[in-house]
């Protein structure tokens, strides 16, 4: 016999899936992800953060202005359960803010905003979740909310946000390079009609004023399109 709650989320899972394919950008993403958490979990709040190299974690997207000030008090001290999931690639679940010690001073003022209880899993791709993309926020204004089940869905929803998300940098990844290979075609092609020369001498003049002006080489070939001059 067919559980009509275990079908309706596969169901639910499934029209997600499709909605995480269709989206044409990361925001647009992460806002399905987190717009569904609130429907299929039994969170109040919810919100997701993006791991970003080389600089500290993006808040890409919450639900509610608390989440933000849950997640700028962590990132600004750089301690916290989000910035344990992210690091250690695992889940964090916070019972009850009120009696956990693991960080005291955070744990204080979340509670001060109304939030008990805290679920964060992290965004992972590649075997073994060797690569984290970021972390999925969950949170709730009463203590003990999240039960087992709501474990198990969450690293579901977890599983489909990282692979949507993966997906989504990297045709935007690649739609910025294919934007910044015209632009430098583009600066390329000035100064070769305004000095006549050849595409590999162009090049290497974006290439020595890139380096010269610790600037990256597509903002160089941008302000030469702009301006028509060379910084």
């Amino acid at each position: 016999m067919i559980d009509p709650l275990a079908d309706s989320t596969a169901t639910a899972f499934a029209l997600l899936a499709i909605e995480l394919h269709d989206a044409p950008s990361v925001e647009e993403t992460v806002d399905a992800v987190v717009q569904f958490a609130l429907q299929a979990l039994n969170c109040t709040y919810a919100g997701v953060a993006l791991h970003t190299r080389g600089a500290r974690s993006e808040i890409a997207a919450v639900t509610d202005p608390v989440v933000a000030e849950v997640y700028e008090l962590q990132l600004n001290n750089q301690s916290g359960p989000l910035v344990t999931a992210l690091r250690e690639r695992t889940s964090v679940l916070i019972r009850d803010t009120n009696h956990d010690d693991r960080w005291p001073e955070w744990a204080a003022k979340v509670s001060a905003l109304g939030v008990r209880s805290v679920l964060d899993v992290p965004l992972a791709t590649g075997g073994g979740g060797s690569r984290t993309v970021g972390v999925l926020g969950l949170y709730s204004p009463d203590p003990d909310a999240f039960a087992p089940d709501d474990e198990a869905v969450a690293h579901i929803l977890a599983r489909h946000a990282s692979v949507a998300l993966a997906s989504a940098r990297h045709e935007q990844n690649m739609a910025q390079a294919v934007d910044a290979r015209k632009l430098v075609g583009q600066a390329m092609g000035i100064l070769m009609e305004r000095f006549d020369i050849d595409s590999d001498r162009a090049f290497a003049v974006l290439k020595r004023y890139s380096q010269d002006t610790n600037t990256k080489l597509r903002d160089v070939a941008q302000q030469l399109v702009d301006t028509r001059k060379l910084p």
